[in-house]
């Protein structure tokens, strides 16, 4: 395995890679609410150039930094691997979700900004409901169950294919189509497009999204048993893992 890149490097890897991914489904948005007045087509464009670049991002800076481009994958690597040493410590976890969240806005800021759109507006883009909400928890869930699942069958390097499968066929099987990202959801705040979410019900869009990394987790050890050591550092694997000096 090569040596794993310094934390700086691997934060600025996740800041670039969530403000790309967030560009993808905020311009895609816009593109396709200018091209046709179908919502239905309008989802389906949305949904598939996020698979596209959701998995180019994931193969092309996962062996990075992982490849998180999300708060509750960052936490997830974190709690699964805290006693083992093999995930990010508190250290590696305080730069990366900060970086995503900052790199999410301004992915927003950017798509905006490519279609001649006000570069910061609010979202008016109402999605508070019960079952909103529940949708979030099982897109959350069904992620983080994926991303443990394929680390601990010794599968990482489906990932880039996986999630974003994963990923796009939750933007129809779920109520919410899918957001299951905190830091997407903050980032989608600031745009008044497709893709867009009210401040207002950002916060409610987070909680249930944290409820489904708690229930991923879960669930993961209903049905893979308790983490083996070395397994959960992951998106993709991103070279050694040095616990005493760094640490992801």
């Amino acid at each position: 395995m090569t040596e794993m890149a310094p934390l700086g490097r691997r934060a600025a890897v996740e800041f670039v890679g969530t403000g790309a991914l967030v560009a993808v489904v905020v311009g895609s948005g816009i593109q396709a609410a200018k091209l046709s007045q179908d919502v239905g087509v309008q989802l389906l464009a949305n949904s598939l150039a996020t698979v596209f670049g959701l998995g180019v991002l994931i193969a092309l800076l996962g062996p990075v930094s992982g490849a998180h481009f999300n708060p509750v994958v960052t936490l997830a690597a974190w709690w699964t691997g805290r006693r083992s040493g093999e995930g990010p410590n508190l250290r590696e976890a305080a730069a990366y979700v900060p970086a995503q969240i900052a790199g999410a806005v301004g992915g927003a800021v950017l798509a905006d900004a490519m279609f001649a759109e006000p570069l910061v507006a609010w979202s008016t883009h109402d999605r508070s409901a019960p079952h909103l909400w529940l949708g979030e928890v099982v897109a959350t869930a069904g992620l983080i169950l994926l991303i443990s699942g394929l680390a601990r069958t010794g599968r990482e390097h489906f990932a880039p294919v996986a999630v974003a499968s994963y990923i796009g066929a939750a933007y129809w099987f779920t109520s919410s189509t899918s957001f299951a990202n905190p830091a997407v959801t903050v980032g989608r705040a600031f745009t008044d497009t497709f893709a867009g979410i009210t401040p207002a019900s950002a916060p409610a869009f987070v909680a249930a999204q944290l409820v489904g990394l708690a229930v991923g987790l879960a669930l993961v050890v209903v049905l893979f048993g308790r983490a083996a050591p070395a397994a959960e550092d992951v998106v993709l694997p991103h070279g050694e893992h040095h616990p005493a000096a760094s640490g992801r």
